[in-house]
């Protein structure tokens, strides 16, 4: 094989590998992120004395679920101090409403944030299929009026969103389809898509580029059915673990990271026993997982 037939077959294979999403094990999370609500009853008591050990566990990025009575100010103040960046927040779905949601806009602005998400829709308003469709309507205009200020709205899952309506849609294909892909995008929640039977490559190829962020929890098991065949979702809280330490392959997922559009990871877990261990072992996992 002469040179130039061998750097050919080295650039196709190269580009093949990359269009798979499996080129080589070497690709790491460059900024590790957690999910405050992890440690939501430390951040209650100490805001700052908990962003200062999150920052020095070895995290880079924050997601706030609540500002706890610290002004935008304040928060963009004590981010800097401890080399943090808060590229997201959680809000809740009233502050969707026009009257709250220049507000959120506001304060994302002033700390920094460039993501705005919804993590739950009350139940009473997502109880059929055209309920979810005017959920839709309402996220493309929040997400109108954040594009405006440069803020980029997005919904976070849990498993709900993937069991059948009365008419055998998914509510989250129904949102998918419904909302304006440049208007809003997915948080992934990668625990709670595979607790609902799901497998998040197939909505990575479905949905290429849609989900630049992802919130990474482990689990220890799916949660089974009982004899109505109905399963029992509220045990998989208990099942929940440190990422890692689980079933979810997490090599195989983010191999595939270019193609979903991801660019900030979430460690979260719902209940930990421990709070500060609990991140510090899945920050340990991640920092070390190559894809």
């Amino acid at each position: 094989m002469n040179r130039r037939n061998f750097l050919g077959t080295i650039s196709a294979a190269t580009f093949l590998s990359s269009r798979l999403g499996f080129a080589a094990d070497n690709h790491r999370i460059e900024k590790i992120g957690v999910q405050l609500y992890t440690v939501r009853n430390q951040i209650k008591q100490d805001f700052e004395g908990t962003i200062a050990k999150v920052a020095q566990i070895g995290y880079k990025e924050v997601e706030f679920a609540g500002y706890f009575d610290h002004s935008p100010k304040d928060i963009r103040a004590i981010l800097e101090r401890n080399r943090l960046t808060g590229p997201s927040a959680h809000v809740e779905y009233k502050v969707l409403s026009p009257d709250q949601w220049p507000q959120a806009l506001e304060a994302a602005k002033v700390i920094g944030h460039e993501y705005i998400v919804n993590p739950w829709v009350p139940e009473e308003l997502r109880k059929s299929p055209d309920d979810w469709k005017r959920v839709a309507e309402n996220f493309n205009r929040a997400g109108a009026e954040s594009k405006k200020a440069g803020i980029q709205f997005a919904y976070h899952n849990h498993w709900f969103e993937f069991q059948p309506m009365s008419d055998g849609q998914l509510p989250y294909d129904i949102l998918l389809k419904n909302c304006d892909a440049s208007l809003v995008k997915m948080e992934l929640d990668l625990c709670w898509i595979t607790v609902a039977g799901k497998d998040p490559l197939q909505y990575f190829s479905r949905y290429p580029g849609r989900f630049p962020l992802v919130h990474v929890k482990d689990t220890k098991g799916i949660p089974g059915a009982d004899a109505t065949k109905a399963q029992d979702f509220g045990s998989s809280m208990k099942e929940m673990t440190e990422v890692g330490s689980g079933i979810i392959d997490w090599k195989r997922i983010f191999a595939n990271s270019n193609e979903a559009g991801i660019k900030h990871y979430f460690v979260e877990h719902d209940n930990p026993s421990s709070p500060f261990e609990s991140i510090t072992k899945s920050y340990r996992y991640l920092e070390q997982l190559r894809f």
